[in-house]
């Protein structure tokens, strides 16, 4: 098993950084931006809205509307989130015909809790949500987990956003590349047997101890 969001614009940053286990560590500043939800959204799924809230240190946004509740807070390596059911009707959930969009803009495959790394890249059977319930879950962009092999090795998971350097030249020249960069993850919702597309959009805004390209 692994281990372990109308266009509506939103402030609030999120936090990320990977851990000081390095000497040049990028931590940035990373914030849901936009929300998509399905063309003629207000019609059908009634007012939409999208707030940011902290609970913890961590930050978290919940989008909502008249059939789906969702809240969102993006981990070191993946995305975590709890959907509940508003509608009257079951819903399902097709993890193979959910898409993750990197910061270069290339589109992959996510597996969610409880996949085996081993069996990342098969079909993922659906998850259905009854009217009311809630399910708590991660996605995991498939191409991010490797292994390494030899006596130290295992399974292992790249961060979403690249971070740890070896020196104050590489994070000087590297570190702020990712600034202005967005990622995505575009999660088809069926509701009464229709496909609903919501596209949830986090940007990168900035990089929050650029100070650290100038240590000697």
């Amino acid at each position: 098993m692994i281990k372990r969001l109308l266009l509506i614009t939103i402030t609030g940053a999120m936090f990320t950084s990977c851990g000081m286990f390095k000497s040049y560590v990028a931590n940035y500043d990373v914030a849901l931006s936009t929300v998509e939800s399905p063309a003629n959204a207000k019609a059908q799924f009634g007012e939409t809205k999208v707030v940011s809230f902290q609970e913890g240190a961590t930050n978290k946004y919940r989008y909502e509307d008249d059939y789906i509740d969702i809240v969102w807070y993006v981990g070191l390596k993946d995305f975590n989130f709890k959907l509940t059911n508003k509608s009257n009707h079951t819903i399902k959930i097709n993890w193979d015909d959910i898409s993750y969009v990197d910061y270069k803009g290339s589109v992959g495959r996510v597996m969610h809790s409880g996949v085996k790394y081993t069996d990342r890249n098969n079909s993922q059977p659906a998850s259905t949500v009854p009217k009311g319930a809630s399910i708590t879950d991660l996605l995991l962009p498939t191409e991010n987990v490797y292994y390494v092999s030899g006596k130290y090795g295992g399974w292992n998971e790249k961060y979403l956003i690249p971070c740890s350097y070896n020196s104050a030249e590489d994070f000087a020249a590297g570190a702020s590349l990712y600034v202005g960069k967005t990622m995505k993850i575009v999660m088809p919702i069926m509701i009464e047997n229709v496909q609903n597309d919501y596209t949830f959009e986090f940007s990168i805004n900035s990089l929050l101890n650029p100070e650290l390209g100038n240590k000697k």
